[in-house]
């Protein structure tokens, strides 16, 4: 996944010359792989990559469309970047001034005289916004992997496991089932505890009566994958399982509003209106969903804040949920790609209540 044209255009469009790369994220984009360690400088002629020792053959090995170069003794970025600002005429430089130190700004700035340095920071979200059917396909991968290590956790899962040794389980099937790292650390809450969105795993035991909420995902060539379940342990009693039913319906409602065109605010408002018209909207406080791709969150989103319309190939998640403080929590997310006429669920585990 070469996106040099693409990216060339975008620097037209900013008027620069020349564009420097120095967050991981967007050098993957970019170059289609990520090296850990590294610097890039893209120009309209020619594109240059600059990594150390550890990491040269792998560039060498899967970074196309650049020429890779080898920093070290008596060779530094600061002296490569230089050279390919003098070789390939760039007079404006485009930066990435959000993922920049300042020490760092300060320091090209010294060796680069007479060149502007521009920020173009906006250009990647618009352009990893809208996936291609390239990427689609590995997050497509990366989500059937959260799907295979749900469904043998559901073997696993027992009353008296506390909410770390089930983390822990977690990530070992995640990892076994073919995900590189996870997208996030997991979210996993019981209990009372499950009425904090983002808890910690800590170590409360599961206990017959207790929801179960597990918010995971992986990363399958670098692209995140996202999903969360709530199961109950034993039995579910008559509100557990109200609450559940219209969190359900939520997502569901949110999912059938899901099209091209529509700002992500009518997406959103779709979900809540189910949770709000059934006496909880004070207990949805978080927005239906994000963006997700080589970070776990990315733009646009579909939440309440979000007010353009969300373009054909986002991918998004899809996640309602009702927290009740000190009692328990419910929320279930898949993750969408959003087309022309509606969007694809491409999360596949079942979303009836499962009780354990």
């Amino acid at each position: 996944m070469n996106k040099l044209t693409t990216i060339r255009a975008a620097m037209a469009e900013k008027g620069v010359d020349g564009l420097l790369l120095s967050s991981m994220v967007n050098r993957h984009f970019v170059a289609g792989y990520n090296v850990h360690e590294g610097l890039a400088v893209i120009s309209q002629t020619g594109a240059r990559y600059f990594t150390d020792s550890r990491y040269i053959e792998v560039a060498q090995n899967n970074l196309y469309g650049f020429e890779v170069i080898m920093v070290g003794r008596g060779i530094s970025y600061h002296d490569l970047l230089k050279a390919a600002v003098v070789d390939f005429g760039i007079t404006r430089l485009g930066f990435e001034a959000n993922d920049m130190r300042v020490s760092d700004y300060k320091g090209y700035q010294s060796v680069l005289e007479g060149v502007e340095f521009v920020e173009c920071q906006d250009i990647f979200p618009k352009l990893r916004g809208v996936k291609t059917p390239e990427e689609i396909a590995i997050m497509k991968k990366a989500q059937a992997v959260t799907d295979a290590a749900f469904a043998e956790m559901l073997t696993v899962i027992k009353e008296g496991m506390t909410e770390l040794e089930v983390a822990a389980e977690l990530v070992y099937r995640l990892r076994k089932h073919g995900g590189e790292n996870v997208s996030f650390e997991p979210i996993v809450v019981s209990g009372p505890n499950s009425s904090m969105p983002h808890g910690v795993p800590g170590e409360r035991k599961l206990q017959a009566g207790d929801f179960l909420t597990m918010d995971f995902g992986v990363k399958v060539q670098g692209y995140c994958s996202d999903m969360t379940r709530t199961v109950a342990i034993g039995y579910a009693t008559d509100e557990m399982k109200k609450v559940y039913d219209i969190v359900l319906k939520a997502q569901q409602a949110g999912i059938a509003a899901t099209r091209a065109g529509v700002p992500g605010c009518q997406i959103d408002g779709a979900a809540r209106k189910v949770i709000t018209d059934a006496g909880y909207g004070d207990y949805f406080g978080h927005g239906y969903g994000h963006s997700l791709g080589l970070q776990i969150h990315e733009t646009p989103s579909p939440n309440a804040s979000n007010q353009e319309p969300m373009p054909a190939g986002a991918v998004c998640s899809a996640e309602p949920g009702i927290y009740l403080p000190g009692k328990f929590g419910v929320r279930i997310e898949d993750v969408v790609v959003i087309t022309e006429d509606g969007c694809e669920d491409i999360t596949k585990s079942p979303k009836e209540l499962i009780i354990l």
